[in-house]
């Protein structure tokens, strides 16, 4: 397993890949890795002939208010993880020097209301970052499939629509979300969380799980199923970011219940902010 730091470096090693005719499946990561990730690396080495993570922790998508200095690092667990796997050709760890010069001037964003919603609300300027990034990685590393979360579900949206706009010869591959046993998703971020807020954190899903049912037994109005998701919340007094039920491809509401819908939700338990979703099908 190779491991790259410096860009021009890594340009040099794709050149090579692509050479030989090798399929390239991409995985970028900001580290801490845990089995979600390793799920979508899984995929990559099933799918390509060469497979590619990065581990970046990129600046430009956290607000001046979040978490970048105390986000959780581990290189050294991260790098042992994937080795493990014995799939993976190359880590690359660019540093944000390097990947954001002191003239750094160039972003790329999406001009519809895709990164306005859901996440966005609250997290202003957010997508830019993570656009602009995943843009310059796919410059770097070149890969024939793009391997992402549904648990990012508006993330893996938003890149899908970047890549098609840009004309970016990748595809892009969702991979499902993977739960903790009493069905948390797992995040790095779940690490912040206390052993009694850990406790407590399965609730999300579960009030997910009570949209899929009243879904499923036939329940059309929507503000009914948000207000009983709500009122679960409520009841073990958390603190909603929002509850949504969004077309699955475009993030926009839904008026009625037919086709892919995506229903996501944000909650805090304690300061830790937490997102999970789940994706319905619904015959028209």
């Amino acid at each position: 397993m190779k491991i790259i730091v410096d860009i021009k470096e890594m340009h040099d090693y794709i050149k090579k890949i692509k050479k030989r005719g090798s399929s390239i499946g991409f995985v970028p990561t900001m580290g801490y890795l845990h089995e979600g990730h390793l799920s979508l690396v899984r995929r990559a080495g099933e799918e390509n002939k060469k497979v590619i993570v990065s581990i970046f922790v990129n600046p430009i998508q956290f607000g001046p208010a979040e978490d970048f200095d105390k986000y959780p690092r581990d290189t050294e667990r991260d790098l042992k993880m994937l080795k493990e796997l014995k799939c993976v050709d190359c880590v690359f760890m660019p540093e944000a020097k390097d990947m954001y010069k002191e003239d750094f001037a160039t972003y790329v964003e999406l001009k519809n209301n895709m990164p306005n919603v859901l996440c966005g609300v609250s997290r202003p300027g957010h997508f830019v970052g993570v656009t602009t990034v995943v843009a310059k990685l796919l410059n770097i590393v070149q890969s024939d499939r793009l391997y992402l979360g549904q648990k990012d579900m508006q993330q893996a949206v938003i890149l899908k629509k970047m890549i098609d706009d840009l004309n970016y010869d990748t595809e892009v591959v969702i991979c499902p979300i993977v739960r903790e046993k009493d069905g948390l998703a797992m995040s790095s971020r779940n690490t912040y969380l206390s052993p009694e807020e850990r406790e407590l954190a399965p609730i999300l899903h579960q009030s997910l799980q009570i949209a899929e049912s009243m879904i499923e037994l036939g329940e059309k109005d929507i503000e009914k199923i948000r207000d009983e998701v709500k009122r679960k919340l409520n009841k073990a007094n958390i603190k909603i970011d929002y509850i949504e039920i969004v077309d699955a491809d475009t993030l926009q509401k839904k008026e009625t219940l037919q086709g892919k819908i995506l229903i996501a939700a944000a909650i805090y338990i304690g300061k830790t902010r937490l997102i999970d979703n789940t994706i319905i099908n619904i015959p028209d």
